[in-house]
């Protein structure tokens, strides 16, 4: 049995810096690779800006401490979404926007995944599956609120797409928040009938999200949506593609309905781990041997324990570049009276029904900014942006830079 290997797993340089990088595998390996394989437009821009992050191709710029005035001088990110070094500013963002909405009333984390029978077939048709697994899942939720049996109310929650398992692989899987209750049609909040022991019966919720994709999956096959790689060609007979859908059908499908966190505030910090994730971060790579790259990953045929394994330089770029998003798609997706363009008048008009004392508007903390590395006690913010086509320059910074010279003078 392999011991436990911790997530952070490279070495780091002085800066705080992974000394091995995804990027690195991107610059030794990626020209070759790039050659040999045909790539669409969105890879071959994620693998340029990976490549080029917090380098002098995207410019620089200037921060300066609120507390002891420090000034650093820092290349610019790459902001593609795909990045793992530019995820941390877009999810502290996302958090403090999520908490500025929550409600005083018990959150459930509830995970909906695919068969793996059904996984190989996802990167030939990636817009097509990600679509069928929202609407799959938000119907099943939606049509479990609305029936008086369990609910009989208009429920709320927001979803987040991830398509990778540990080894880069495809597993396609949606992470959902779903706060405790809904509004009735006459847009009063209505509580669960279960409250405190579950929201709503996982084995029934599977069956009806089982059923739903099944039918969205047997309709793009009958309009010619479906593609079929090699190893799946078989399908192209509809009699066998219908015993595979038997087979499906035969199957229990995955749903986890976890038990409601502490506070509302907890779950949507906790969920914030996922929201900006990409198939891989830096820190779980370990080294590149023999054109070989090392990295650690959560086994959890072995009780979720970390391991270490590998792949081919080749191998690791074509499963990174599986998971990259289509033009445009959004991973995360808003539902019921959480939907974007009402969920703020929907959530005031619920906090006006609850106790007003225990349904306070949530201290929202702006936690743009990072912690200065010279005093530690203050924040750095931005004061000089340069990039290849524009430059921001901040009045602190002029007041800031003046100060700094009658210091020196003096």
């Amino acid at each position: 049995m392999a011991s436990p290997v911790p997530e952070r797993a490279c070495t780091e340089s002085s800066d705080g810096r992974c000394e091995l990088e995804v990027a690195d595998i991107f610059r030794r390996y990626g020209a070759q690779y790039r050659s040999e394989h045909k790539l669409t437009p969105k890879q071959q821009a994620a693998m340029f800006d990976i490549e080029h992050c917090r380098t002098s191709y995207f410019g620089y710029h200037v921060d300066a401490c609120d507390a002891c005035g420090w000034v650093d001088h820092s290349h610019n990110s790459c902001r593609n979404r795909n990045c793992p070094k530019c995820q941390g500013i877009a999810r502290r963002k996302w958090v403090a926007a999520r908490l500025g909405d929550l409600l005083p009333v018990p959150y459930y984390h509830t995970i909906f995944t695919l068969p793996h029978v059904i996984n190989p077939l996802v990167p030939f048709n990636k817009e097509l599956f990600y679509e069928m697994i929202f609407d799959s899942v938000s119907e099943t939720l939606l049509q479990f609120g609305r029936d008086p049996k369990w609910l009989g109310a208009m429920i709320g929650f927001f979803g987040i797409l991830h398509s990778w398992g540990g080894k880069l692989w495809s597993h396609l899987h949606i992470h959902l928040i779903v706060p405790a209750g809904g509004v009735d049609d006459n847009g009063q909040w209505v509580e669960p009938k279960y409250k405190g022991r579950f929201l709503f019966p996982v084995r029934a919720v599977s069956e009806v999200y089982r059923g739903k994709f099944v039918e969205k999956l047997k309709r793009a096959y009958r309009q010619g949506q479906l593609t079929l790689p090699d190893g799946y060609r078989h399908l192209s007979d509809p009699n066998r593609f219908e015993r595979f859908i038997d087979a499906l059908v035969g199957r229990n499908w995955n749903v986890h309905i976890k038990r409601p966190f502490s506070t509302p505030e907890r779950v949507v910090r906790y969920i914030g781990r996922y929201t900006h994730k990409i198939a891989i971060s830096n820190h779980r790579l370990i080294k590149i041997e023999d054109d070989r790259v090392h990295f650690n990953f959560k086994n959890y045929r072995n009780n979720g324990r970390w391991e270490p394994t590998s792949l081919t330089a080749h191998e690791f770029i074509s499963r990174f570049l599986t998971h990259v998003l289509p033009e445009g798609f959004h991973k995360i997706r808003h539902y019921g009276f959480l939907a974007n363009g009402r969920c703020k008048a929907m959530v005031a008009r619920i906090r006006a029904q609850l106790d007003q004392a225990a349904c306070a508007q949530p201290a929202v903390h702006k936690e743009l900014g990072h912690p200065c590395p010279r005093c530690t006690m203050g924040t750095m913010h931005a004061m000089v942006i340069v990039t290849r086509l524009f430059a921001i320059i901040k009045p602190g910074y002029r007041l800031l830079r003046s100060t700094e010279l009658q210091h020196d003078s003096s």
